[in-house]
């Protein structure tokens, strides 16, 4: 039986500010990311996730959205977006965008309105004004932090030039919360979603798919220091905008297969699992793997939390070790001596964007091992621009180079995101590594720097160079999403099961059955030898050597 083509699909999210400059100008666009969609068909993924490319003030680079359905003039316009879309299903890749239902920009014209008509107004309706507490109003609503540091409201100054009402803003104070319970709201993304399934999009990454409604009395949250507010994440009403969402979707007929996938950050697996139900999202990102440090017993408990908890239900696991909001993979798995942040960031920064000493190299064959494994999970799988290439984060980036929010609302104590978002190298030689095609005399137009500085060891990660190397990272990724498809089938994506395999003495590795493919990964350091009746080695991210995988490797083995 044939299966919705999202159920096993392998998709690649492109960060387009980073991923290929077409004109010269230092950031990524529209005709970049089209000049390279061959380089992503022959990578073998099934598709693209745009991060948000709306008209934006760039506060947090694209998040901020000042208009939902048209493109930021960096990045081209919808001619431009129209022919990507036509190029990728011409090469059987799938389209899917960023929908930012969150909150929008301080730009945006709902907001600007709510500014100008002053407190009590009917604009303002449509965001989450409050009066402040204190003798004159000097105290925010409540006692809420944003996710980038410090408090999420902002007070305003109304229009006779006085300090008046307070908006709230989860993340930076350009970025105002929509209020969803005001009927407009809902109304704006019916029109949002349908505007670009029109225009011929397979689907939507929902940003902050937890968040939308927040507790209608906004009470004071008790943990201060935590990320999840339960009274502004997680509310019992968004589950009705997804079921909305998913009727809209089903409108344009079964051969669409129109998908969302949920960006979900919520406590428990079956909260999650909630939001996968058979009349609201298709997926939800599976962020649980990701946070787990390279140990094989927290892999294993993870990936078994996943199949109890959703693929029990029938849903699909949608898996991910990497985006543009965490670390990259090499430096995650490569710290050998973790060090802790301060004390007043929350925990889970150090999950995400963990900070220590680190190994690159080492760093460099876990994350192969990871893909390996993650490769060979039932259900779809995001990869992250530049993780197919090995690339490190990016951590010594110069202070006044940093431009995520998250920096300077911490401040200074996370170092923010922009270490994985560095501009990719293409090439080893040229300015910009090949990021930018037009160069000096090239079409007579000058070559401005990458809008993040690219370090000099970029060079040695280049498409160009491991292209010719089979050996290479780059070229791993290739082979091992070539085999998926020939070793699993998508006929066979509904099955949602493997078979744990033991290895008896060695905890520092695991293994299981997917139909008649082994996977094995070795965590430690010592390498293991492979059992005959395993069969013959299909895949390996490092060659075994006289039958033994080494250490912090992986491999797809099958019986012949």
């Amino acid at each position: 039986m044939t299966q919705p083509w999202w159920r096993s699909a392998v998709i690649y999210q492109v960060y387009l500010r980073s991923f290929a400059d077409a004109n010269g100008d230092g950031i990524g666009d529209l005709a970049g990311l089209r000049s390279r969609l061959g380089y992503l068909a022959e990578l073998g993924v099934d598709g693209i996730w745009l991060n948000p490319c709306y008209p934006s003030p760039q506060q947090d680079h694209g998040y901020d959205v000042a208009d939902y359905t048209d493109i930021e003039p960096d990045y081209g316009d919808l001619a431009a977006f129209d022919a990507l879309v036509a190029d990728a299903h011409d090469r059987g890749l799938k389209v899917l965008m960023d929908l930012v239902p969150n909150h929008c920009s301080s730009a945006h014209p709902w907001f600007r309105a709510a500014l100008a008509a002053g407190a009590g107004a009917p604009e303002r309706a449509r965001f989450l004004f409050r009066d402040g507490r204190g003798k004159d109003g000097e105290l925010p609503p409540n006692n809420w932090r944003g996710q980038f540091g410090g408090s999420a409201w902002s007070r305003i100054i109304e229009p006779d030039g006085t300090p008046g009402q307070w908006y709230l803003h989860f993340f930076d104070a350009g970025q105002p919360d929509f209020n969803w319970r005001h009927p407009d709201v809902t109304a704006l993304f019916d029109e949002v979603l349908r505007f670009w399934f029109d225009r011929g999009v397979d689907g939507f990454r929902i940003d902050v798919a937890h968040g939308l409604y927040k507790h209608p009395e906004l009470p004071d949250w008790a943990d201060s220091h935590s990320h999840f507010n339960a009274h502004a994440w997680n509310q019992p009403e968004v589950h009705e905008v997804y079921r909305r969402w998913r009727r809209i979707a089903d409108e344009y007929g079964p051969e669409r297969e129109l998908t969302f996938v949920g960006e979900v950050w919520v406590p428990t697996v079956a909260d999650l699992a909630a939001y996968l139900r058979p009349d609201e999202l298709p997926q939800a990102f599976y962020f649980d793997l990701l946070q787990q440090p390279w140990q094989a017993g927290l892999f294993r408990s993870s990936i078994e939390r996943a199949f109890d908890g959703i693929g029990a239900t029938g849903a699909t696991i949608t898996w991910t070790l990497a985006n543009h909001d965490v670390h990259r993979t090499v430096t995650r798995y490569g710290i050998v001596r973790p060090e802790p942040y301060h004390d007043s960031l929350p925990e889970d920064v150090s999950l995400v964007r963990p900070r220590g000493e680190v190994d690159p190299a080492l760093g460099e064959r876990r994350a192969r091992a990871a893909t390996v494994l993650l490769l060979a999970l039932p259900g779809s799988q995001y990869l992250y621009q530049g993780e197919e290439l090995g690339l490190p984060e990016v951590l010594n980036l110069p202070d006044d180079a940093r431009q995520d929010p998250t920096w300077t609302r911490s401040g200074r104590l996370d170092p923010g995101r922009d270490g994985c978002r560095v501009p990719l190298p293409w090439t080893p030689q040229g300015p910009n590594y090949g990021f930018s095609s037009v160069f000096g005399s090239s079409g007579g137009r000058a070559m401005f720097a990458p809008w993040l500085p690219q370090p000099d060891w970029f060079a040695k990660y280049a498409v160009s160079e491991q292209l010719q190397d089979a050996t290479s990272t780059l070229s791993l990724h290739r082979q091992a999403l070539s085999m998926r498809r020939e070793l699993f089938p998508a006929s066979e994506a509904a099955d949602q099961s493997i078979t744990w395999v033991d290895i008896p003495g060695r905890d520092d590795a695991l293994a299981f059955r997917r139909g008649d493919i082994t996977c094995v990964v070795v965590f430690g350091d010592e390498a293991l030898l492979l059992p005959e009746e395993w069969g013959e080695v299909l895949l390996a991210s490092l060659p075994p050597q006289e039958g033994r995988l080494a250490g912090n490797a992986a491999a797809w083995l099958r019986v012949q």
